[in-house]
């Protein structure tokens, strides 16, 4: 059988396979799922993605030692938070990594995540730059989080493969952190919807997030904030 021969194969035989769907209580690693139509369905979830802001230019132009050692306390930094919020780590992807929440808390939960990235990524990894490197290289990163019914499938091939998460929140939350970094924390209107008072007010009860109109996906309503929470 050539290639060719093989590819049609998979894609004649997954065409034509009907699904095989259970409710999911926990985040799946690739081998709960199996490689023919196959899924595992949560009603809702609340998905997380943390980018490293100018990445690009990071690369190009700095020390290839200093970028690496920018990326991994970076991605360290984010992937301890996301734990530490009942979150779990689902993929990384160059510089940035990706989170989901399932707990009856998980907007509340991945919006506290991402407040606590921004204090632990400006007072804690930034400074900790000066200590081995002379430069004036300042860290920046977005966040997007929003949440929806999302669906975990396996994809690729025998012995190397992930998941794909299917779900307007898998796509939605990684196309925020496009967004200024300026604003490092944004989450859609269902996001905000979920969240308590202490996380929509600052210290003088003021809204710490502001409404944006997102020009390009429909005119959603999203929200951004600069504030962070300070973390020991």
């Amino acid at each position: 059988m050539t290639i060719a021969d093989d590819i049609k194969e998979n894609a004649s035989t997954t065409y034509s396979a009907k699904w095989t769907v259970r409710d999911g209580t926990t985040v799946p690693e690739p081998a709960d799922l199996k490689l023919s139509n196959d899924t595992v369905h949560f009603k809702r979830a609340t998905i997380l993605y943390a980018d490293l802001d100018g990445s690009t230019d990071l690369v190009e132009k700095k020390n290839w030692m200093f970028a690496g050692e920018v990326y991994k306390t970076f991605l360290y930094a984010t992937s301890r938070l996301i734990r530490r919020h009942a979150g779990t780590i689902v993929s990384y992807d160059g510089d940035r990594a990706m989170g989901i929440f399932i707990s009856d808390t998980q907007s509340n939960d991945a919006v506290s995540c991402a407040l606590e990235v921004n204090y632990a990524i400006k007072n804690i990894v930034q400074s900790e730059i000066q200590k081995g490197w002379k430069t004036d290289f300042k860290i920046r990163h977005v966040v997007g989080i929003d949440t929806s019914e999302i669906r975990a499938a396996r994809t690729g091939v025998r012995g190397d493969n992930d998941i794909v998460w299917i779900g307007n929140a898998a796509n939605l939350a990684a196309k925020l952190t496009a967004h200024n970094a300026d604003n490092p924390t944004w989450i859609t209107k269902r996001v905000y919807d979920y969240l308590k008072d202490n996380q929509k007010l600052g210290p003088n009860g003021e809204n710490i997030w502001k409404r944006w109109s997102w020009s390009q996906h429909n005119n959603d309503e999203i929200y951004s904030t600069t504030y962070w929470r300070a973390i020991t």
